[in-house]
């Protein structure tokens, strides 16, 4: 191997020293940087994130191929339910080689045990990972006391008349951001033509939050280029919910690590103003939590005219119900 791939493969490593989350898909062989890193990272630090990042990568999948699940026992405070109880949002303590502390919603997999639950309950649970999913099981109630969580701090509630709730007959907001080349985009950018818009970050551990979002989005990516029709004319755009970390250059890797196409799918950053207007518009929830991101999920189709006609929430929507909304757009 050449020492230019040497360079590719640690770079990549430097990628994933937080969280081997952002590779729970086919790590290694489809994500290769440019080889202008050369010759940056001194041999030693490269050798001690090599060691970091495979250690890392261990403890984010399973060892033994034919084990489809991780399981992780832990703990934490329900901090509430979305509106039909599918989920549950848990303040879980840490999870070491895995996540830090965070709130987050989670998705039981036997609705049963989370029925009689109500906010503010200590409970333990055992948590489960695969390469594509992610849910609790065994949950039961415990004493307050044997939780370590802190009680989180009490914000002011964000709520203008600006950053208002949009439903699904709004117009989209105008924004301003800048894609993974550097470039200026705003709406007008989209105008005339259908799009998709998404939130992620790069950095995210959780393998059905915003890797669920791009791999979703590289699919439609496919069915846009084999399509002759109305899809073939809609655009995909994914903005950071971390643009401290997700620069232009972070996001470029991240899009050829999901093989996007430029004409079809960008991803964008901005300043944190510009993406807590965007979050805010759409209800999704980010705050920074033990190193990485606690949020929320939203994607929402934007018609060619401007306006938002679908908004689908949280994670289950799927590509093909996303292409049937797409194709009965109204024209």
């Amino acid at each position: 191997m050449s020492a230019k791939y040497w360079t590719v493969e640690f770079d990549a490593l430097i990628h994933i020293k937080v969280f081997a989350g952002f590779f729970w898909n086919e790590i290694g062989p489809r994500f290769l940087l440019t080889p202008e890193t050369v010759g940056v990272v001194p041999m030693r630090k490269i050798v001690l994130i090599a060691c970091l990042g495979l250690a890392l990568l261990g403890c984010g999948r399973p060892t033994n191929p034919g084990e489809a699940e991780q399981h992780y026992e832990t703990r934490g405070v329900v901090r509430g339910f979305s509106p039909d109880r599918s989920t549950i949002e848990i303040q879980h303590e840490n999870i070491p080689g895995f996540m830090p502390s965070m709130t987050m919603p989670f998705v039981a997999r036997e609705a049963k045990e989370i029925a009689d639950l109500r906010t503010g309950d200590a409970i333990a649970f055992r948590m489960a990972v695969t390469q594509k999913d992610f849910w609790i099981e065994n949950v039961k109630k415990i004493r307050r006391e044997d939780v370590d969580v802190a009680e989180p701090k009490r914000t002011a509630p964000v709520s203008t008349e600006h950053d208002a709730r949009l439903k699904e007959g709004d117009e989209m907001p105008p924004f301003s951001l800048t894609n993974q080349n550097g470039e200026r985009i705003s709406l007008d950018t989209f105008r005339g033509q259908a799009f998709l818009l998404t939130f992620v970050f790069t950095r995210c551990p959780v393998p059905n939050f915003c890797p669920r979002m791009s791999n979703n989005f590289e699919e439609l990516q496919s069915a846009i280029k084999t399509d002759s029709g109305t899809l073939a004319k809609t655009r995909l755009l994914s903005v950071t919910l971390d643009p401290n970390y997700d620069t232009p250059k972070v996001l470029s890797d991240y899009a050829a690590f999901h093989h996007a196409d430029p004409k079809i799918w960008t991803f964008a950053t901005g300043d944190e103003k510009d993406i807590d207007s965007l979050t805010r518009a759409f209800s999704v929830y980010r705050q920074t939590e033990g190193g990485t991101i606690s949020h929320g999920l939203a994607t929402a189709l934007i018609n060619r005219d401007g306006r938002i006609e679908k908004i689908w929430r949280g994670n289950a929507w799927t590509p093909a119900e996303v292409t049937e909304a797409i194709q009965g757009e109204t024209k």
